[in-house]
């Protein structure tokens, strides 16, 4: 299978190179060294790797790398799926390394099965990823609001924490919130949001979240930040809320839709109608697909986010459209998570030894081999972020975009 793996290689990268040093010993290099592509080097441990990358690239590749059958000898795991990735950009309209037939059947079918998401099944896939411990989290992430979501990063040299705090006031601002409001953080993480709005703004913040480690740690940072009083946060699914009969005056959602499951869409979306006042606003922060609606990926599915689904916009204003949510602002952005990433991935670096003593090496190579994908799917993949304002009335919002642009200013103090 090295031949085919050889071809495939061929094929792929023509820009920035490749070495691949064999288990037989045998090297080959593909491509050509080009300004702004990484040389990078690899050796396979065994005459199975090049086949299992053939038949699932995305799958065969992860798992080789997370078992140690690949051996990075020149650059990281993060230039190796960006060399890769950055040679077959999704604008060029190719396909990229597709699987073979069989495991495509056996991947989308067993995609189909997780993503319904029932209310037991949501908790059990949100658990997977975010119950794994607050520590890895807590070193990973910005130090003020953990968030883990796309940050905002309107100007060079910002670091981490400022894009995450310039991500707060973009959203808060697109919100629109008036004093004496009562709003709802649907996928609360650790309260960073909540407990944002709770100390700038003279409101009451409903936070919920299915992650037993995330709530327990956002009840605790609402203490420390004085806001207890203004803020409350709840295990309970989404689903559960329209039936207790409590209305809110504005939704926020950041970074949650991609676990909802193509199938709850509308599901989702009649909640949060259900759950808004007539003058109701609603903010929708999610990960999405700059083409066609499509399926998860094997590896993704498989070790990061069971039941998840990244959303085309179409199908995302398509079901919204069903429950008469007005989509009033739409904003994509296009490369902001792919810089959030990378700081994520060189935290993560930089705390390998904790890392490795919290987990073990192959979560750790797991870990990295997840953020260095989803860095090269913002990068030259399909994936960005949308940001879908939405109203239940026409009149609820000012007619110009600029309120929210001079409200972003006041929060950065600028």
């Amino acid at each position: 299978m090295s031949g085919l793996f050889g071809r495939l290689m061929t094929r792929l990268i023509k820009r920035g190179t490749l070495k691949v040093t064999y288990a037989s010993g045998e090297t080959a290099t593909y491509g050509e060294p080009t300004p702004g592509y990484p040389d990078v080097a690899v050796r396979f441990t065994d005459d199975k790797v090049g086949r299992d990358v053939v038949l699932d690239p995305r799958l065969g590749a992860g798992e080789a790398y997370m078992d140690g059958r690949i051996v990075m000898e020149r650059g990281g795991v993060m230039e190796l799926v960006e060399l890769v990735q950055a040679n077959n950009r999704w604008e060029r309209r190719g396909q990229v390394l597709e699987p073979s037939l069989r495991r495509k059947i056996a991947g989308h079918v067993s995609f189909l099965a997780r993503s319904f998401n029932k209310p037991g099944s949501s908790r059990r896939n949100v658990a997977h990823h975010y119950d794994i411990g607050n520590d890895l989290y807590k070193l990973m992430l910005d130090n003020e609001h953990m968030q883990y979501s796309c940050a905002y990063w309107p100007r060079e040299g910002m670091t981490l924490e400022q894009a995450q705090e310039a991500k707060l006031a973009h959203i808060a601002a697109k919100l629109a919130i008036k004093p004496g409001q009562n709003v709802l953080d649907i996928g609360c993480g650790w309260g960073g949001m909540a407990i944002y709005l709770a100390r700038h703004y003279d409101v009451s913040v409903h936070g919920i979240t299915l992650s037993e480690e995330q709530i327990a740690l956002a009840k605790q940072r609402a203490k420390e930040a004085g806001v207890s009083d203004k803020v409350r946060f709840e295990l309970v699914d989404y689903r559960a809320l329209p039936g207790r009969g409590t209305a809110y005056d504005r939704i926020v959602s950041v970074g949650m839709f991609e676990h909802v499951g193509r199938p709850q869409f509308e599901t989702f979306f009649r909640a949060c109608a259900n759950l808004l006042t007539e003058e109701g606003v609603m903010l929708l922060h999610t990960i999405g697909r700059m083409g066609k609606p499509s399926h998860t990926d094997a590896f993704t599915d498989k070790y990061v986010f069971p039941g998840g689904y990244i959303p085309a916009l179409s199908e995302t204003v398509a079901a919204s459209e069903k429950m008469r949510l007005i989509a009033a602002d739409v904003e994509t952005l296009r490369l902001h998570y792919a810089k959030t990433l990378r700081e994520w991935y060189q935290r993560c670096l930089d705390h390998r030894e904790e890392i490795v003593a919290l987990f073990d090496e192959r979560f750790f190579r797991m870990w990295t081999f997840y953020l260095s994908g989803s860095t090269a799917a913002f990068e030259s993949g399909g994936m960005c972020n949308y940001q879908i304002q939405y109203a239940r009335n026409r009149h609820a919002l000012p007619l110009m975009r600029g309120y929210f642009e001079e409200e972003e200013r006041r929060l950065l103090g600028e």
